[in-house]
């Protein structure tokens, strides 16, 4: 196996450095490590540069994750392409699995995440428009390259959870999503312990759009958007009866999932006229090839 690590990162220099550390002492040394950073302001650049274990920095100027992945891929020489976010260092057994699965021929590959609560429904496929779906975590997984070739990379249309509407693409295209237990990361270098609140409007825009775009505007898909934004609502309310939230902030989410809802419904239908292949992915890695700001490249 030829392994490449694609590593994002955005203003986490401390983290990141934990990250290429576990990198550098669980893989082989054949192993090629690309930084994707940006746009950062903490110094990241210098630090980078600084080791000899990391072969690619990819310098972005946009704070997109899927833009972060495709300037990685670009990059990537590999057989096998893993993305891992900077925040996080793998386990002594990582390697392992990951080389494990794909001499079995797995497509996808992927594994728990530290403080991530979403685990248990990585490991079941969901059921979407009569298709089976089984998502993956985009900060800990490792694809074939002639899978990601297939998918045309990440849909740089999403500025967040584009490896949820990967994960409908990859099924779409026939491929399958192995999980491994022992393909783990964890965040190694402690945080201040506080969580941003929710962006709703961000949330529901990405979700109407990767379920219009991939199944079209069926009654099921709908029913499925219209469900989820219902339980987020009643939760919601709940919330701002036990005194959890004010009704100025329930009311102003409200607002904004309605546009963004309706904003994502139109864009998700516009995408599935721009992109009629089964890869579906019409803001994919070859619509473009100015992601990258500034290379350095010791390879």
């Amino acid at each position: 196996m030829e392994l490449s690590v694609v590593v994002s990162t955005l203003n986490d220099r401390e983290r990141l450095l934990s990250c290429l550390d576990a990198l550098a002492e669980r893989t082989p040394p054949s192993t090629e490590i690309i930084v994707v950073n940006g746009p950062s302001s903490d110094g990241t650049t210098g630090v980078v540069r600084e080791r000899d274990d990391v072969d690619v920095l990819v310098e972005i100027s946009e704070r997109n994750l899927g833009v972060s992945r495709n300037a990685g891929f670009e990059q990537a020489t590999g057989d096998v392409v893993a993305f891992l976010d900077g925040e996080y260092a793998i386990d002594h057994s990582w390697y392992a699995a990951v080389d494990q699965a794909m001499g079995e021929r797995a497509d996808v590959v992927t594994g728990p995440v530290t403080g991530r609560p979403v685990d248990a429904d990585l490991r079941s496929p969901r059921r979407v428009a009569g298709r089976e779906v089984t998502h993956f975590h985009g900060d800990n997984v490792a694809f074939e390259r002639t899978v990601l070739e297939a998918l045309d990379g990440f849909d740089e249309y999403l500025e967040k959870e584009s490896e949820r509407d990967c994960a409908h693409r990859v099924s779409g295209l026939g491929f399958e999503v192995s999980w491994d237990a022992a393909m783990a990361a964890r965040c190694e270098v402690g945080t201040d312990g506080g969580r941003a609140d929710p962006d709703w409007g961000a949330a529901y825009r990405s979700l109407a759009y990767r379920l219009l775009k991939n199944y079209g505007p069926r009654p099921s898909v709908l029913a499925r958007t219209a469900g989820s934004a219902l339980r987020d609502g009643v939760a919601s309310v709940r919330r701002l009866a036990s005194g959890e939230a004010a009704p100025t902030d329930w009311a102003d989410d409200g607002t904004d999932v309605v546009a963004n809802l309706s904003r994502g419904l139109w864009d998700g239908v516009r995408a599935r006229y721009a992109d009629r292949s089964s890869r579906r992915n019409p803001n994919g890695l070859s619509t473009r090839h100015d992601r990258a700001v500034r290379i350095y490249d010791r390879r």
